[in-house]
Order: structure tokens, then C-alpha cells, then sequence
């Protein structure tokens, strides 16, 4: 019979290694990234030859043209950053504190209708800026309510935080459903733009700018995230939340506090993205307003890892494809879902990248020389 103990086990070839914190330098961690995106765009160039008889060039020339091809378009470009940062930033202190806050998008819809009820029912009856004061105080309260409950919830008696914020989702779009039901008798699913004659509720242009007051906001909130989370005792108390609860209690964090105070947080800020889709951008309401951003933003905050500063390129490449996509639709009159299909290629690509940022593969004569 064959002695087990001396027979020799066969090693795989290649083994898969999680890599230490921060061992790879920035510049190197960018490299991949631009590697990852250069092959899905070759990627796509071939779908392209082989679905449209496009000349890929020229679908590349109309991805870049979509955000760049005129004064409109740009601005077009930074307000879709601006909104997407926004709720960006309104779920990173969750998903840092690992709550997994799938409920953005119900929470932005809740924040957009408590500024459309004012909007629509008390019009010019007061000044704008008392208006406009009241929108935003009555959004905010919104989504820090439809925030709030999942939040206790979780708390008190740890029920899963996932299922309930996207219950949430639900709860908020028919409302938003029966809001417009009720104000659009016709049984349209859209409210036109409310009050466009007055402008009540509207946000003022400024320097002749439609959304320059949205994109000074959201970069004003993008520095304050920053600093709150890497330098105050409440940033401080998330990442230890999310590292481990039982480590947070041990040294004296209150754990449910810190849940409820993230999420009151969290909860505030999608509101206030549903008031500038409202006051700043769309002045009108449907259940489609956040755009599918609430789940897109998840995608941003992980890319990042959770660094308000990184969110603004991940978003700023997020919003590039998603109007460069549209611009690809339009110009070769091709079905929107090409233009989605390449938007999801590249994504797929960039988030595909990560495992390389954080394993190495590693050969196992490599693993004898390195000891």
C-alpha cells in the first residue's frame, strides 16, 4: 500500500493572494483602472463592427461629443455629476458604517415630494425665498423620516437593514404615484413643469446658469463629507461601527446611536437631492426623478472606497458614459439599449479592475522564491 505520509501533494499553479492594505502605490492602482478601461473599449469596438457596421471611431467621437459637444452639454454633464455625487454622499457614511442603505432612491422620491406639496399647493401665495426656505427644511425632514425608520428598526430589534430600505423604495414611489394621481386627473404618470409661468419654487439662475447653484451645493457638501469623515469623532465612530460593532462597544460607542445619527445624516442628504432635482433642475415629479442614481450611487461610494475627494471622478465618469451613451443612440439612430450595453461593458470592466487592485495571482514557483 502507498505510505500517505510520504507521498507528495500537488501544489496548484497559481494561487490567488489578498494583498495587504495599501500595497499598491496610487499611481499604480490608476494604472489598472485606465488598463481595465482601454480593454473594455476595445471590447466595445468590437460589438460595435460586429452588431452595427458602425465605424467605432466614430461611436467613440459621439461618447466624448455627448458631454463636450457644446457650452449645454457640458453644464448638462456637471448637473448630472452634481446629482449623482449628491446621493454619492448621502449613502457613504452608511455603507461605511456596513448599514447597506438600499433605500437612496425612496429617500430622494420622499424629499421631492415633500418640495413638490408646497410647490404645487401654496405656489406664489408667499415670497420665493420663504418658499424655496420651506422646500428645503420640508425635504430634508422627508428623507431623515424615510431614513429614520429602517434605521431604528435595525436598532432596536437588528432586523435586515437591505430588505426594509428597499421595501422603502416601493412605499415612496406609490406615494410619489398617488401624489401625481391626484394632481394630473388626466391619468398621466408625469406632472408637467408646476408653476412655469411664476417660477415659484424655482432656484434663481445665477451668472445666467440654470445649475450652477446645484453643482456650488453638492461641492461645498463634498468638501464638508470629507472632513467629517476623516477628522471629526463622529467619522471616527463610523469607522469603527463598520470595522467592528463589538470592538465599538468595547471601547464605550454607543452602537445604536451612532446607527441612527448616520442614518438621520444619510437620510437628510438624499433628501436635499430630491429638493434640487425639484427646485434646481427638473420643477416637476415622476417616480423615475432620481433616475435609478439611488442604486448607481452604491457603485460610486464602493469605486471610491468610501473617499468623498475619489467620488467626484468615479461620478464625473459614471455621468460621461451615461451621456455619452445617449448621444450614441441619438446620432446613429440605434436602439437605446446599444448605448446601455456599452455603458455596462465599460462599468463592468472598471469594477472588474478592483480584484486586481485588492488579490494578486501568484504562480507556485513564485511562492517557493519568495520564501
Amino acid at each position: 500500500m502507498m505510505n500517505n505520509s510520504n507521498s507528495k501533494v500537488r501544489e496548484p499553479l497559481f494561487h490567488i493572494v489578498k494583498r495587504s492594505k495599501d500595497a499598491l502605490p496610487t499611481w499604480k492602482s490608476w494604472l489598472i483602472r485606465g488598463i481595465a478601461i482601454l480593454f473594455s473599449l476595445l471590447v466595445c469596438a468590437l460589438i460595435i463592427v460586429l452588431l452595427t457596421d458602425q465605424n467605432p471611431l466614430d461611436v467613440f467621437g459621439a461618447l466624448v461629443k455627448g458631454s463636450f459637444g457644446s457650452k449645454r452639454k457640458f453644464w448638462n454633464l456637471l448637473q448630472s455629476l452634481a446629482m449623482l455625487l449628491c446621493i454619492s454622499l448621502a449613502v457613504t457614511p452608511a455603507f461605511k458604517m456596513k448599514f447597506w442603505n438600499l433605500g437612496a432612491e425612496g429617500q430622494v422620491l420622499i424629499g421631492a415630494l415633500c418640495s413638490m406639496v408646497l410647490m404645487f399647493e401654496v405656489g406664489d401665495r408667499i415670497p420665493n425665498f420663504l418658499l424655496i426656505a420651506a422646500m428645503l427644511v420640508s425635504s430634508l425632514v422627508g428623507g431623515i423620516v424615510w431614513g429614520l425608520i429602517p434605521a431604528v428598526f435595525k436598532a432596536k430589534w437588528n432586523t435586515n437593514e437591505s430588505l426594509f430600505t428597499l421595501m422603502m423604495n416601493y412605499i415612496a414611489i406609490q406615494l410619489v404615484s398617488f401624489a401625481i394621481m391626484v394632481w394630473v386627473p388626466s391619468g398621466s404618470s408625469v406632472m408637467g413643469l408646476v408653476n412655469s409661468s411664476t417660477r415659484a419654487g424655482w432656484i434663481p439662475e445665477l451668472f445666467g446658469q440654470k445649475y450652477l447653484v446645484n453643482i456650488l451645493i453638492v461641492a461645498v457638501l463634498t468638501v464638508c463629507m470629507f472632513i467629517y469623515l476623516k477628522y471629526s469623532k463622529h467619522g471616527y465612530e463610523i469607522s469603527v461601527v463598520g470595522e467592528s460593532e463589538n470592538t465599538a462597544k468595547y471601547i464605550g460607542i454607543n452602537v445604536k446611536k451612532v446607527i441612527i445619527r448616520t442614518m438621520i445624516l444619510s437620510g437628510a442628504l438624499c433628501g436635499l437631492a430630491g429638493f434640487l432635482l425639484v427646485a434646481g433642475t427638473n420643477h416637476t415629479l415622476s417616480k423615475d426623478l432620481a433616475g435609478g442614481n439611488g442604486f448607481t450611487a452604491i457603485m460610486v461610494s464602493w469605486l471610491a472606497k468610501f473617499n468623498p475627494i475619489v467620488m467626484v471622478v468615479t461620478s464625473f465618469l459614471i455621468a460621461f458614459l451615461q451621456r455619452g451613451a445617449g448621444e450614441i443612440a441619438t446620432n446613429f439612430n440605434l436602439n437605446t439599449s446599444i448605448a446601455d450595453i456599452l455603458t455596462g461593458i465599460i462599468i463592468f470592466f472598471i469594477i472588474g479592475s478592483e480584484f486586481f487592485l485588492n488579490y494578486q495571482i501568484k504562480t507556485t514557483k513564485s511562492k517557493k522564491e519568495d520564501k
